[in-house]
């Protein structure tokens, strides 16, 4: 504790030797701080390597690992601490004659070991990648063209369809994030920092970091102006394990449901959005439901006893109004046919055969420790963007079990009407969806792999991204992978309100 003290001590002493350094550096005239000659021609800028810069790592230094006053060296694109005569910076400009940096709070240049603030405006393009920013046209055009962009590095890419770096074994965390990143509301929303700084968090509440950093990483995502055509996602990732103490990890392959569930959940609270209060998550995918639940009588008891029960006012049916952000379909347990060459068949489930449990008719037995209901559901208010959930994984003590059901799904024009109650018939006027994501799970239950199908809606054309891989894809081809999330999309979208669960 007392080292990591002395740590920030030596850091604040630095930053202020910084700007004892920069005041003896401009001379002062009429009140004004008179600029330095060579801030407009130093004549180093033809040693900045654009192509070892890389913004999206944490902002530490590579020495002390301080984050406070931390400068990018633009030649060779590591990271140190201030730019004192005794600080890192400075250390690293005189042994390897590096001249130029970046401060990565202030977005100012700077020429060291002469320690002068550097003005051309042939460095904005730096600047613009490190804090890409949106205006409100341009937000507006995103989605009505589908123009290719091309990166520094000479790659072209269309912003929005980037792959993600896999540090180690989050692709399970960034399928879930390119999907919200392709849903319009959210990504206009995220896209334009004033919509949520002003939120004020209790003191001392992390999860603020959470809305920041999807923030910076959606900007990273649709920049037109990369240096490279793909991003990593290791500050977001950071800011996800701090915030769900350690329940979600870089270094261990995760559910992607339990990641988007936790997400969701945590973004709406971050942005102030409680049962009654609203947020943008909740605008975008939060409709309602009933449920009529019936509790049953212990399976030992004999049918007398049972009899009894079934007449007493605790075992009558009882309803009651949710809110939801997503739907669980549940699949039809696989059964194990085998062909005449005894391949094992795949089983294949109509999508409007799971959608069922919506129809107000159907019963699901539920179980917990103690007791057992039957339920049904019916849903009474459609939401913007629906997220369906296919129940692959079924869990128990010992094991973790996997079913690989195709479900079959039209890509367009999916209407979801007759699963309303005759009063929510009347007053929602659109019910049909479109898909627009549709996440993956291939491979065995606790080791395989994510990818995702999103669709450009600029464009119409659908693309896979794998981790850093992006192709095109034809979109009957979505059709026949082990779909885990679908994101679908009211084909006319109004704007909607309130909270939070998957049933």
């Amino acid at each position: 504790m007392m080292v990591s003290l002395k740590r920030e001590r030596e850091a604040e002493v630095e930053e202020e030797d910084d700007d004892e350094d920069g005041r003896a550096a401009a001379k002062l005239g009429r009140g004004r701080v008179l600029e330095d000659r060579r801030s407009r021609h130093c004549p180093y800028l033809d040693t900045i390597n654009r192509s070892v810069l890389d913004f999206d790592f944490e902002k530490l230094c590579s020495i002390s690992l301080s984050h406070i006053n931390v400068y990018a060296c633009l030649i060779c694109g590591k990271y140190f601490q201030g730019r004192g005569l005794k600080s890192h910076a400075y250390t690293h400009s005189v042994q390897f004659t590096h001249h130029v940096f970046l401060n990565l709070h202030t977005l100012k240049f700077y020429c060291l070991p002469d320690n002068y603030e550097i003005i051309d405006s042939s460095l904005e393009d730096i600047t613009y990648v490190l804090k890409p920013t949106f205006t409100k046209q341009h937000i507006g055009g995103l989605d009505k063209q589908g123009k290719l962009y091309r990166a520094y590095d000479g790659t072209t890419y269309l912003p929005g369809i980037v792959g993600l770096n896999n540090i180690k074994a989050n692709d399970y965390a960034n399928v879930v994030l390119q999907a919200f990143s392709n849903v319009p509301p959210l990504r206009n929303y995220f896209l334009e920092e004033e919509n949520y700084k002003e939120i004020r968090r209790p003191p001392g509440d992390i999860m603020f970091l959470l809305v920041q950093r999807f923030g910076e990483l959606m900007r990273k995502l649709w920049n037109p102006r990369n240096f490279k055509a793909h991003v990593s996602p290791h500050e977001m990732l950071q800011a996800v394990v701090l915030c769900s103490k350690k329940n979600f990890q870089i270094t261990k392959q995760g559910d992607a449901v339990d990641f988007m569930t936790w997400f969701l959940n945590a973004l709406h609270g971050a942005l102030g959005g409680t049962k009654k209060k609203t947020s943008i998550i909740a605008k975008a995918f939060q409709g309602s439901m009933r449920i009529f639940s019936k509790k049953l009588p212990h399976p030992d008891l004999t049918p007398e006893e049972k009899q009894a029960l079934l007449v007493t006012e605790e075992y009558q049916e009882q309803m009651s109004e949710s809110t939801f952000l997503f739907l669980t379909l549940d699949l039809p347990t696989a059964p194990l046919y085998k062909d005449e060459k005894e391949q094992l068949i795949i089983p294949q489930v109509p999508l409007f055969n799971i959608l069922g449990k919506f129809n107000g008719n159907t019963e699901k037995e539920y179980k917990t420790y103690k007791e057992n209901f039957l339920k049904r559901f019916q849903l009474t208010k459609l939401p913007p963007y629906l997220v369906f959930c296919i129940k692959r994984f079924t869990k128990n003590n010992f094991f973790v079990e996997k079913n690989p059901t195709i479900v079959n799904f039209p890509i367009t024009n999916v209407d979801l009407r007759e699963y309303l109650t005759e009063e929510a018939q009347l007053t929602e006027k659109n019910t049909t969806y479109d898909l627009v994501a549709n996440v993956v799970h291939d491979g065995k239950p606790t080791e395989g792999a994510y990818r995702i199908h999103v669709l450009h809606h600029g464009t119409g054309k659908w693309y896979e991204m794998q981790d850093l891989q992006v192709t095109d894809i034809l979109p009957q081809m979505i059709t026949l992978s082990e779909a885990y999330i679908q994101i679908w999309k009211r084909q006319e979208t109004d704007d909607d309100t309130n909270n939070h669960t998957g049933v």
